[in-house]
């Protein structure tokens, strides 16, 4: 089983906007909402893809029971520790000629609530694997993904961890198979710009040397690359396409990975039917589906280039 943690779940309200004037009153042309949240986005495309996965985390109030409403006809399990007080974020997206958020803080998580998923944690064996993705709320401490992954440490569990800053970087000397920085969260890492491949290679391999089994660092348009734990490094482009959807293209690259991955264990088609899920996202209204993949697909190749 492939299990996914979302801590701070939303609620994402997007109003699509033909424009937008601070200080004036302005009208949407037509509204969506969509359950919010990395490892939701996850498991919807793991699901897609024809794996089996559960949802863990956290909802609170009436947002929440909507959130799980919403999973609920994705079609995958979801088991969620629901939250005496509060209520689930709500995270409003303006989308038109630029794209402007304004994401909401999320409950309180309490001491017994976060044992509750511990609890849930415990019972993972070597046969599942473990996603950890996105921000987490305030009321949790900024080495949480390190708790987890030390508690779980013994279990030889396959962790694969979707952060940034110290959430990442924390988890390392902890193994994760995965991880999945951007070029930008790369430099901010190690406050440089990287401006060449050659670049990019060594201070991936840096991440690698302080931990981590492998990494693949996003590109964008100009595709994806994975230094591999087997010293490998693969590149792949991406397909042409009109970027609609920003939203969801990371965590649909790092479903598409896992899944090539188990399906196949082959490295190269990890990053191939990765980087296809990704721009499959990034040219749809939401997350991508199953025949929007195949498409991407058949227009890519990974290959090795060292």
């Amino acid at each position: 089983m492939i299990y996914t943690i979302t801590l701070n779940p939303s609620l994402d309200y997007i109003m699509h906007m033909s424009h937008f004037e601070i200080g004036e009153t302005n009208r949407s042309l037509y509204e969506d909402i969509y359950p919010g949240g990395k490892g939701f986005n996850v498991s919807t495309i793991l699901h897609r893809l024809g794996l089996e996965t559960t949802a863990l985390g956290f909802v609170a109030g009436f947002t929440g029971e909507e959130i799980k409403k919403q999973l609920i006809k994705r079609g995958f399990e979801c088991k969620l520790c629901e939250l005496d007080h509060g209520i689930s974020r709500i995270n409003v997206k303006m989308k038109g000629e630029q794209e402007t958020e304004i994401n909401g803080s999320g409950p309180d998580i309490t001491k017994d609530k976060l044992d509750e998923m511990f609890h849930q944690l415990d019972a993972l064996t070597s046969d599942d694997l473990l996603v950890l993705a996105g921000s987490i709320p305030l009321s949790l401490p900024d080495d949480i993904y390190e708790q987890i992954m030390k508690r779980l440490t013994n279990k030889n569990i396959k962790i694969v961890v979707d952060a940034t800053n110290k959430l990442l970087t924390r988890v390392l000397p902890y193994h994760p198979f995965l991880i999945k920085p951007n070029k930008r969260e790369l430099e901010e890492l190690f406050g440089i710009e990287i401006h060449d491949q050659t670049t990019l290679i060594t201070y991936a391999k840096k991440l690698q040397n302080q931990g981590a089994c492998n990494v693949l660092v996003s590109l964008g348009k100009d595709g994806a690359l994975l230094i591999s734990e087997d010293q490998h490094i693969y590149k792949c482009g991406a397909p042409l396409g009109t970027l609609i959807n920003s939203v969801g293209s990371g965590d649909s690259m790092v479903a598409g990975f896992i899944a090539g991955y188990l399906k196949h264990h082959s490295y190269k088609e990890a990053l191939r039917l990765g980087s296809a899920c990704g721009s499959a996202t990034a040219f749809s209204k939401d997350l991508a589906s199953l025949d929007k993949i195949k498409e991407m697909y058949q227009q890519i190749e990974s290959e090795e280039i060292l």
